[in-house]
């Protein structure tokens, strides 16, 4: 009869035990997934406020195609939601790149860098900027949290049974870039 009260409490115990390491392990997956639609939401905000900022620049660049047409490819690829974190990083980096080209083309322009218009725009867009890295910074630490989880014994073997996965981070594609930021002079 003890053996049998021994053997019952072992598996009580088990079951606790995969109960919580579940539990921990959805709870991780959610936040990740709520992370992640936050990053969404702040590149879909972006990409509505990119027509607007064009079409200013527009009225004092007119000779400027290339720029603008590198924009709105960029912007069609945010436009374009994907569960795939490498294909929404690679379509946020070209925004990046292509919004730097446009506000190189502003810098030519005096009366366009004091229009209250495209300043109002370049204030908005600074702050989704700031919103963005703050949604990245969440995601990559969720999925931190998340891969650790799945890595670490004894969850892993819990976690690939009931379908947990590793999940990427949301990295910038030039790391080289980020790390060696450019020198500014004022002269």
């Amino acid at each position: 009869m003890m053996w049998l009260w021994i053997i019952i409490g072992v598996v009580v115990l088990l079951l606790l035990v995969i109960w919580g390491i579940y539990n921990s392990l959805v709870r991780l997956n959610v936040r990740v997934d709520e992370a992640w639609s936050d990053i969404t939401v702040q590149l879909k905000y972006r990409a509505d406020l990119i027509p607007n900022l064009v079409e200013t620049v527009k009225a004092y660049a007119k000779h400027e195609k290339e720029a603008f047409e590198n924009v709105t490819k960029a912007r069609a690829g945010l436009l374009n939601p994907s569960a795939n974190v490498k294909a929404a990083a690679e379509a946020e980096n070209a925004m990046t790149k292509a919004l730097s080209g446009l506000f190189a083309i502003a810098e030519n322009y005096p009366d366009l860098k004091a229009n209250q218009n495209f300043a109002e725009l370049q204030r908005q867009l600074q702050e989704v900027e700031d919103k963005i890295q703050a949604a990245r910074r969440f995601y990559n630490g969720g999925v931190k949290d998340l891969n650790t989880k799945v890595k670490l014994f004894p969850s892993n073997i819990f976690a690939s049974m009931l379908g947990f996965k590793v999940r990427d981070f949301f990295e910038v594609e030039d790391r080289a870039a980020v790390e060696n930021a450019p020198e500014v002079k004022f002269e």
